[in-house]
């Protein structure tokens, strides 16, 4: 027999459960955050050109992550709310349909990548002197994108059931163990050879091939929420259909945030080399400080999931609350550490002078919205949760096309390269606002039509035996 499924995200402390949850999610985020950080420091070693070569790829990076983002917040969001309902059988086709999917689009993404290298750096404005160093880096890294995005599932499944702290240990170790492997193959040590750009991107396969083996395991093996693959496909379209509901608008939701970063990419790239790679080390060193709200947008879902499916609107009401506190408190004190230490992390990976003035400018006036911007994730996330993907892509388009697009191009216009790094900050502050009044909104419409508290259904139920 396999382990009980129960909704576990449904009793308790909400503030408490959130931090319960989310913490070992901030350990797990901070180590795979290392994994840009540590690629970009070895990198800077090589020179000023390989560190911008890698730049130019960020974005590219970030849509490919964000695919499987969405794929993981469509799964999350079904597998918790079958939990909440208490169908076991339900989540764990879910859960067995949504990886089967996740293999297939990043299959096409790899072969993609693969086709359109040299055109799409081109048009992000990368110089011919960069595109064959570009090529040497995403011609391995297209490779590892299955063995990136279906991990990315299989955790998300994981949280669903309430059990991050497992995505926390295996994302610690997999960062560790690119550390180490990491100067091995960029410098050549012991027996191996000198690869530079390429070593990195080597360092990344390898590391997320073991990943993908690992998460797999724990999946169909330790917690045997997988089941029988081979399904008829009619319902095998059923549970595509209900994970791409969420996860489809999801992932245009998620991809929009790295296209934002292509356009300011191709913005800053006017201002030259130096100016591109000031951004990129700013834009390294931003998803560390931003690692906690990516952790509370990460338990967010599953717990809007679960308590939804449990007809426990009251605890949505509370989350929310905490949420906001959190997010507007810790913003502040992020901005305040930037603004007075920016410059000294940013000289960590430059001393070039062009490079420190441009990644020290982002880092003091960006941070003062990292509260709004918290906000803008975790209420994304909740209405994923909910199975109410459309807000949720509404936000981050209205953000990068009506809110930071027109207020980039006036700020380019009145103040220059300045003028780009304060509109996306002020984007954040307005689209933050708007997201929180529209959750907040939405869950008393919940509570008024549904009378949910009244008649929840069971928490938990068992598994079936395999």
């Amino acid at each position: 027999m396999a382990r009980p499924l129960t909704a576990t995200l449904t009793e308790g402390p909400v503030a408490g459960q959130l931090r319960a949850l989310a913490l070992p999610m901030v350990w797990g985020l901070m180590a795979t955050m290392s994994f840009n950080v540590v690629d970009t420091f070895y990198v800077a070693q090589l020179g000023n050109q390989p560190l911008a070569a890698m730049s130019f790829t960020f974005p590219v990076v970030m849509v490919i992550t964000s695919l499987g983002i969405g794929l993981g917040a469509g799964s999350s969001s079904a597998i918790s709310r079958a939990i909440g309902e208490g169908s076991a059988g339900h989540a764990r086709r879910l859960a067995t349909d949504a990886i089967s999917l996740t293999f297939l689009v990043s299959g096409g993404m790899c072969l993609l990548g693969w086709l359109l290298m040299d055109p799409l750096f081109t048009l992000l404005g990368a110089s011919a002197e960069l595109r064959p160093l570009i090529r040497d880096y995403m011609s391995i890294w297209f490779i590892s994108a299955p063995f990136l995005m279906v991990p990315m599932v299989c955790l998300s499944a994981l949280r669903a059931l309430g059990m991050s702290h497992i995505q926390g240990y295996l994302m610690s170790a997999a960062a560790l163990f690119n550390a180490l492997l990491d100067p091995v193959l960029i410098f050549g040590l012991w027996i191996f050879p000198a690869m530079e750009l390429q070593g990195a991107a080597l360092a990344t396969l390898v590391t997320r091939i073991l990943t993908f083996l690992v998460a797999f395991y724990i999946l169909a093996f330790r917690v045997r929420l997988l089941t029988y693959p081979w399904v008829a496909w009619s319902a095998l379209r059923r549970s595509w259909q209900t994970i791409v509901h969420v996860g489809l608008p999801a992932m245009v939701a998620n991809v929009i945030v790295p296209l934002a970063s292509a356009v300011i990419t191709m913005m800053v790239a006017r201002y030259g080399a130096d100016a591109v790679a000031g951004l990129g080390v700013a834009m390294r060193i931003e998803p560390l400080m931003l690692i906690a709200f990516y952790a509370l947008s990460g338990v967010i879902g599953p717990f809007f999931g679960q308590n939804l499916g449990a007809r426990k609107t009251q605890r949505l009401t509370e989350a929310l609350r905490v949420l906001t506190l959190f997010c507007l408190g810790l913003g502040l004190l992020l901005a305040i550490l930037l603004w007075a230490f920016g410059q000294f992390l940013a000289g960590l990976f430059s001393d070039h002078a062009d490079v420190l003035s441009v990644a020290a400018f982002y880092l003091a006036v960006v941070p003062f919205s990292y509260g709004a911007y918290g906000i803008v994730m975790s209420v994304n996330a909740a209405f994923n949760g909910l199975g109410k993907p459309m807000p949720a892509m509404v936000l981050s388009a209205g953000r990068v096309v009506y809110v930071f697009l027109p207020l980039a191009f006036a700020g380019q216009w009145l103040f220059g390269l300045e003028g780009i790094f304060v509109a996306s900050a002020m984007a954040n502050v307005l689209v933050g606002l708007w997201a929180w009044s529209w959750l907040r909104r939405y869950i008393r419409t919940v509570q008024m039509e549904k009378g949910m508290e009244s008649h929840p259904p069971p928490v938990g139920v068992s598994h079936e035996a395999h």
